[in-house]
């Protein structure tokens, strides 16, 4: 964080110890923790959809990655937008989609369109919350004289991850109503988050209409451009979401039929698992990170060299305990990746293009949803040929070539301001 970006915060607070006494910034990431729950509620539940309703592997992998299709244009749209007309407006309705998705996902367990127009509604959410939610957290943290607003934003989705996914997991393997009742919560949950936030201030005040640029000229982020953006974060990027599907959803598929009847519930623990050590790596993540070089990053790549050969031992062996090993190694390389990236944004992107440079590192990261799919269609083509065990080793080699690269660039073009961020 620039001091110019601070400086530009505070000047849009009319009182700081308001904002020092409340923590308004928790009810931001109330909301984020809310479309992060209706983001992944669904994935425990990819299992239930393929036993029970008759859906193909790769049609449920599909449902999984139609959520980008909802968040990519969203993040990309609506940071810049926020930008342009301030975080409230844009922000304020991210609950309300949230909950109109898990409605018509409740009520289309059988009707393949319906499902995937309520995941991509999810996804629209979800993206608003990642790039709007994200900027007003740090920009509120800022007030304050904190600079935890990247861990205090990736901890918020993280949590509503693990939580909406393990919520949900329970309630359908063992609650009434197992296509109907998580979201009936989760709207539940919606409703009261999206009110909590109606009272939190806005921290970016909209452009005057008489000095606005073409929403097109918006929408353009120069500090994409920014070399370090390119050579450190773009290659770590898609390592976020790619590690966590394969932890809580390639590899609870594979165990399906090794879970000792209970395929929902294994779902569910594998996602709580993953992602509950990438909440707990994040906590320790701004520690590990340094502005004077990729360490976050390289710790992440790390990580995930390892995961991903826990990830092919898991799939050769197929035991529970095998599973749930490398799932949490994946998790943590997932929690890391997040926040060493989110760390490399926020130093990188100006003030007037934090939102915008954040909606293009979190699309760059849902790249990795569609791992699932691809994975479905390569062993469904080539059975026999294309095996787990082999797809998750390349993949460990794939991690070790980009720890390579960004080790070379690691100090390389840094952010001017990058000396004054703690």
């Amino acid at each position: 964080m620039t001091e110019n970006s601070v400086k530009g915060s505070e000047a849009t607070t009319p009182t700081r110890t308001t904002d020092t006494r409340t923590g308004r910034w928790i009810l931001v990431a109330a909301g984020m923790f809310a479309v992060a729950w209706g983001g992944n509620e669904f994935t425990p539940l990819l299992v239930m959809y393929r036993l029970e309703h008759g859906f193909s592997a790769i049609t449920v992998d599909t449902f999984l990655f139609a959520y980008v299709i909802g968040i990519v244009p969203a993040l990309l749209v609506c940071g810049p937008l926020s930008d342009r007309l301030g975080r409230r407006p844009v922000m304020l309705p991210a609950t309300a989609v949230a909950a109109a998705g898990s409605i018509l996902i409740a009520i289309g367990a059988d009707t393949a369109a319906i499902l995937f127009f309520g995941r991509v509604l999810s996804g629209v959410a979800l993206g608003i919350g990642m790039a709007v939610g994200g900027s007003w957290i740090k920009e509120l943290s800022a007030r304050t004289g904190s600079s935890a607003g990247a861990r205090r934003a990736a901890m918020s989705l993280t949590a509503g991850f693990a939580l909406g996914a393990g919520v949900a997991g329970v309630l359908a393997q063992w609650g009434p109503w197992p296509t109907h009742l998580a979201y009936l919560v989760h709207v539940g949950i919606c409703v009261v988050t999206g009110l909590g936030m109606i009272s939190v201030p806005e921290t970016r005040p909209a452009v005057p209409s008489a000095d606005r640029r073409r929403l097109v000229d918006d929408l353009k982020i120069p500090s994409a451009g920014h070399k370090r953006f390119l050579l450190v974060v773009v290659p770590l990027a898609p390592w976020v979401f790619g590690a966590a599907s394969v932890a809580y959803a390639v590899l609870p598929s594979l165990m399906a039929d090794h879970s000792g009847g209970h395929p929902i519930a294994l779902s569910a623990l594998m996602s709580v698992i993953a992602l509950g050590s990438g909440f707990a790596i994040q906590a320790v993540g701004r520690r590990i990170d340094t502005p004077d070089a990729a360490r976050g990053a390289l710790v992440a790549l790390t990580i995930l060299v390892v995961g991903m050969v826990l990830a092919a031992w898991a799939a050769s062996v197929l035991t529970i305990v095998a599973a749930l090993i490398a799932a949490a190694v994946l998790g943590c390389g997932y929690g890391m990746a997040l926040v060493s990236g989110l760390q490399e944004v926020q130093r990188i992107a100006g003030p007037d293009d934090l939102a915008g440079l954040t909606a293009v590192f979190y699309s760059l990261t849902y790249l990795g949803f569609a791992v699932p799919a691809i994975l479905s269609a390569l062993t469904e083509a080539w059975p026999g040929v294309v095996t787990y065990p082999a797809i998750f080793t390349a993949g460990a080699v794939i991690a070790a070539v980009c720890w390579a690269f960004v080790r070379t660039r690691s100090t390389h073009h840094l952010p001017a301001e990058a000396s004054k961020i703690s």
